[in-house]
Order: C-alpha cells, then structure tokens, then sequence
C-alpha cells in the first residue's frame, strides 16, 4: 500500500489548467468588466479539451467583446480544484457538474435555478422532454442541464477479442460468462484483464446491489443500502472471486497499478495494449478510441450471475454531466446565455458531436446523427441498447459519498492482495463507508 498511498497523495494535489482563448493580458482586463468575462471550468481529456476551447472561441466569436476563460482538470484534480476556489471564495461562474455532485454542491447554495432564465427566454428549453431535464432537478429548481445521456460499460480491444475468438453477447452476459471470456483471452493472447480499475470501481457495486432491488445509497445517506442485503452482498463477493481466480491464473493486471486515480486516457492499460477491457462511461468512447488509436467496442456491464439479466437492472441511463451557473457568478445573464449556446447552439453541438453523451435536444441530435464518426456511432447505438435494459437512475449519491468510497478502496486492495478473504473484503468496505456516511 505505500506504493498506492505514494501515487495517490501525487495525484491528489490539485493541478488546473488555465485556457483561456485570449491573451493573459486581455484577460486581465476583461475581469474589469462583469458584463463581458466569463469562467467555465470542465474536467476532460484531450479530445474533449480541445473541443471545449473550439466551442469557447465560437461563442467569443458570435458574442464579440465577450472574453471565457477556460479552466480544465483530470476528473480528480477537477474537484480538488473547485473545493479548494469554494474555500477561497473563487468559484467560476459555470461550471460542468456531475450527477454524483450535484446534491452536494446544491445543500451548499453554491447553484442558481435555472428555470427562471428560461421564463426569460435566455435558455430555451422548448426541445428538452421532462426526462431530459429531472436529472438536474433538485428540490423543485432546475440546477443543472444534462449534456448528454450515458450508461456505464465496458471498453474491449476489438482485434484482441476477435483474436482470441471468443464471442460477447452482452445483453445476456453474466460475471460467470465474463471470467471465462477473460481466461480465454488471456491463454490465447496474454493479454489480461483489469478488475478494479481507476477510480470508477464503485460502479460494479452499485450495479450488482441494484439487481437485488437495493440503490447504492440508503435515502437518508446514512449507510448504503444494501448492508443488509445478503444476496447483494453474495454478488459483490462473486465479483471479488472472479477477479481473484483470474488473478491466480495469472489474467488479472497489476492490482495496485489498476486502481491509480485520475489516468490521463493515453495512459490505461488498455490504451497502451496491456489489457483488452477498460471499465468506462459510454460518453468516454470516443476519447479512448483516440488514445487507444484503435478500433475498440462498447459493451454492457455483466450481470450476477444469480439474477442475469433481467429487472431490476443494474444498468441505468445517466446524465453524463450537466452544466451548471455557479451561485458566485458575476454576470448570470451572461452565464445563462453561455449555458443556452452550450446546448442548444447548431455550430457548438457540431464541435464536440456526441462527446459528453448523446445529446438531449432533438434538433441537436437530429443534426448530428447523420455527420457522426463510427465511434461515435457505436456510443449511440449503445445507448439504444442499454435503454431496453435499464431501470430507473437513483437519487443522486450522498454528500459524504466520495469521503466513503475513499474509505472502502484500502479494503478492496487488502482482498485483491489476499491480505483478507473476498468476504471480510466486502464486510469491511461496508463498515468502513457506514462508518463516514453515518456522520
């Protein structure tokens, strides 16, 4: 665990980028002005970067006079970040949120509601369903706007599994069926698998505790649901125990290198060939195509294999992120009018296609579907999948749940490591996530 603690304490320090598309000193004297300068800040990867400024520039271009600066992090440091601007007072005005933050950031009276802007016609939301907006409702304000739909999966090597000659059938596909695939791969290629990866691993939980009918979270944030659970609990154990045999084999990848947060795209096992699966979002596609610089495929997270697949599912459709205005911004109209073109303009939507998750608004997904690359593609017809398995997304998670989660990887690592038994491993995380949540 020094090694992990080492990279972690590394990683957790915060690192911004500042983009802004003028010059430092035009900047400077724009901030002079609350009616023309804006902050957004994102957490990204390089496709998206690179696209976000392009969408920056257009709206500089069609609002002349109007300077953004543009401030961008890994997904970690993105958060460290923003606690760290809170503390100083020094929030940007728009900020790109996620949905398992969004409640914090809202008990905090750090977001503004959006609907009255709207009753303005600063953003139009004539082309947004009812279900496209409840993701960034939150005690009866509009404080956040969904940029894309996503549901939460599994990147594969495509040459690597064709190769191997093995078939994914992943809408029938259990965590049994996953670990045969996975040994197959490895005796006919050597290429391993990644268990527990990155700092998305918290998924497999959640989407196994939901086949057994039980969220993530308990209502009142105070525990996780599924302390009780034994059937949930016996399928977060066979998780472990699959993962654990593979590793025996000899087809599992490094364990404490897999669980390093915060891994710049080109730089997953996966992407540089060391292994044919990458845990992900589906909005993720596109940019790990491009680090990996090869084809590779989407597919659905596997099931229990004491429910398969069937409802309740642990698959769920997601606000990929959503946009929000921050409580401290200096000119909200002109945060409502970025806000408007980030979701609703033609030419923005053309920048990125698809890249944060497929879009809300018809007339943007109408657009785009003809003009999108085959990866892109591959993330839309994704989502057509997941949607005829998917059950209802859950509240979103608990202020104290990052704290908890933090708390449960050490447990997770001493049961991959064989200091403690796969069952021990899944009663300690338990414990240990109560014991923040109950706070």
């Amino acid at each position: 665990m020094k090694k992990i603690g080492l990279l972690l304490i590394i990683l957790a320090l915060p690192v911004l980028i500042f983009v802004g598309c003028k010059k430092k000193e035009a900047v400077s004297q724009q901030q002079t002005s609350e009616s023309n300068y804006l902050r957004f800040a994102w957490w990204g990867n390089p496709t998206r970067d690179a696209g976000t400024l392009e969408m920056i520039k257009l709206f500089e271009q069609k609002n002349p006079g109007v300077t953004v600066e543009g401030e961008t992090a890994g997904f970690g440091g993105y958060w460290d970040n923003l606690a760290a601007q809170a503390a100083a007072g020094n929030l940007p005005d728009v900020m790109q949120m996620d949905y398992a933050y969004i409640a914090q950031y809202n008990s905090r009276n750090q977001l503004v509601d959006l609907q009255p802007f709207a009753q303005r016609g600063l953003i139009d939301l004539s082309d947004w369903s009812d279900a496209g907006l409840s993701g960034g409702r939150l005690e009866g304000k509009l404080v956040g706007l969904n940029l894309g739909v996503n549901a939460f999966g599994i990147e594969v090597d495509t040459a690597v599994v064709q190769q191997a000659g093995v078939t994914i059938n992943d809408t029938v596909w259990t965590w049994r069926d996953f670990e045969n695939i996975a040994l197959q791969i490895y005796q006919r290629t050597g290429i391993q698998t990644i268990g527990f990866g990155d700092n998305i691993w918290y998924q497999f939980f959640e989407n196994i505790s939901r086949y057994f009918d039980s969220p993530m979270y308990a209502a009142d944030g105070r525990s996780l649901a599924y302390t009780n659970n034994t059937a949930a609990l016996a399928g977060i154990k066979e998780l472990f125990d699959v993962f654990l045999r593979l590793k025996a084999a000899g087809a599992l990848y490094d364990v404490e290198d897999s669980v390093i947060a915060g891994q710049a795209m080109p730089e997953v096992p996966l992407s540089q060939g060391k292994t044919w699966n990458h845990w992900a979002w589906s909005n993720q596609h596109v940019g790990y195509v491009n680090a990996a610089n090869r084809p590779l495929e989407f597919y659905l997270c596997p099931a229990p294999t004491a429910t398969g697949f069937k409802a309740p599912y642990g698959t769920y459709l997601k606000p990929s992120m959503l946009i929000s205005m921050l409580s401290a911004a200096r000119d909200k109209d002109l945060a409502a009018r970025f806000i408007n073109f980030f979701v609703n303009d033609i030419d923005a939507g053309r920048v990125l296609p698809g890249e944060r998750g497929v879009p809300i608004p018809t007339h943007i997904m109408n657009d785009l579907t003809p003009r999108v690359a085959a990866a892109m593609k591959q993330s839309f017809d994704f989502i057509g999948k997941a949607t005829r398995v998917s059950s209802a997304i859950d509240p979103p998670d608990p202020a104290r749940a990052g704290e908890a989660r933090g708390e449960m990887l050490s447990h997770i690592v001493d049961g991959m490591l064989g200091r403690i038994s796969s069952e021990e491993a899944v009663a300690r995380t338990v414990r240990a996530a109560n014991a923040v949540l109950s706070r």
